[in-house]
């Protein structure tokens, strides 16, 4: 099995692509974790199994179907904004919304609806795909790989896959 450290040494322009995708992916990944995080209870019972393959899928077919969407959501907040610092904005925290200009919230509260859906329609909760990134910010290489494996595959032409 490759190590993860061996998917990042190769510089081909292909690889160099699929790596920004990836790691742009695991932002957008941490912004809505911010945006769905909901308190989380302490269990004292031995966790089980963090995800599996199915939920591994999923969860990478939900964020490459929120880019695009972040993205242009982002773009149309910047266009409103102008140079202005765009706030960091929590779908969960109303508050976060407040220094931006009526339209803009608009947009970003559009947007939260919009990932909250394309979680759900990818078939997870969002207390798992929280749970999800929450491992993957904890560092947890093995999930980090299987992840970024299943981004490839998602990104290939279906006839390669």
């Amino acid at each position: 099995m490759k190590k993860i450290s061996d998917l990042f040494s190769r510089s081909s322009p292909k690889r160099i692509l699929y790596q920004s995708f990836f790691f742009g992916a695991i932002a957008t990944v941490g912004v809505i974790f911010n945006a769905f995080s909901l308190t989380h209870k302490a269990d004292a019972q031995t966790p089980s199994p963090i995800v599996n393959n199915t939920e591994i899928n999923s969860y990478a077919q939900a964020v490459l179907a929120m880019e695009p969407v972040r993205q242009n959501a982002f773009g149309e907040i910047k266009k409103l904004i102008g140079n202005g610092e765009i706030p960091k904005i929590v779908c969960n925290d109303s508050n976060s919304f407040n220094g931006l200009p009526k339209k803009a919230q608009d947009i970003a509260t559009t947007y939260c609806t919009r990932a909250q859906k394309i979680v759900e329609d990818n078939g997870l909760s969002i207390d798992k795909f929280n749970k999800i990134t929450l491992e993957l910010q904890n560092n947890n290489i093995s999930l980090k790989e299987q992840v970024y494996n299943t981004f490839l595959r998602l990104q290939q032409p279906p006839e390669s896959r």
